[in-house]
């Protein structure tokens, strides 16, 4: 069997002051940092050997796989970093507080536009994108307006299909340190999560989910390390 483990980023300021994040590149609070030693901490005693790291390309993700990897002496190897494992990106209501946007749209509304399969939060003005270079050196810019979390699916798919799914095949495990969306779709792809049922799906910070994969990467066994 294979193992695949998955982390959501430890705690972002962002994650502190309630306010929507996206693609905006915001450090790890000091609880972050900590919550991010304690995750390479439980699968140092669960004694999972990996092949390669992939990460999106934001901080909080890249610190916490950084971080991990130190605590498990694993510092040397490989590390991937993608724009497809970004956080999903919420448009407008980026740098929001969340309580804030309940108050003006209704708690209804903001419950569909954090966790409905389809719904898109409400879109930036192109000259709010913010055309950096981390997404603009490999062709035309890739940035958003906004994304359900359908479209951060569709986006993250390929990177599984093409860098992730490969290597576990050849019996390589993978540690995949990204944010609590775009696990959230990673999640629904492995475990068969209906586009309704992934509503009540949630990935706490710093905790890693282990996946134990047969020779088809079908889920044997899933273990939280809390």
């Amino acid at each position: 069997m294979t193992e695949l483990v998955i982390v959501r980023h430890g705690e972002s300021t962002a994650n502190r002051d309630n306010t929507y994040t996206g693609w905006s590149d915001v450090p790890l609070t000091p609880v972050g940092i900590a919550q991010a030693r304690q995750a390479g901490q439980r699968i140092q005693v669960a004694d999972i050997q990996f092949e390669a790291v992939h990460t999106s390309v934001l901080q909080r993700a890249i610190v916490t796989a950084n971080l991990i990897l130190a605590e498990i002496n694993q510092l040397w190897l490989p590390e991937y970093k993608s724009w497809r494992l970004n956080e999903r990106h919420y448009g407008a209501l980026r740098g929001q507080n969340k309580d804030t946007t309940r108050q003006l749209y209704g708690k209804a509304q903001v419950q569909q536009w954090r966790r409905s399969f389809y719904t898109v939060p409400p879109l930036l003005a192109p000259s709010q994108l913010s055309h950096d270079r981390r997404y603009t050196t490999n062709g035309p810019a890739v940035e958003p307006q906004a994304e359900s979390l359908q479209m951060a699916y569709e986006r993250i798919m390929p990177y599984w299909i093409d860098q992730v799914a490969p290597r576990l095949l050849a019996g390589k495990n993978q540690l995949i340190v990204a944010h609590g969306s775009t696990l959230r779709a990673l999640i629904k792809y492995l475990e068969h999560i209906s586009d309704t049922g992934i509503d009540g799906v949630e990935v706490a910070n710093g905790v890693p989910i282990c996946y134990q994969l047969d020779d088809r990467l079908n889920i044997v066994n899933k273990t939280e390390l809390s």
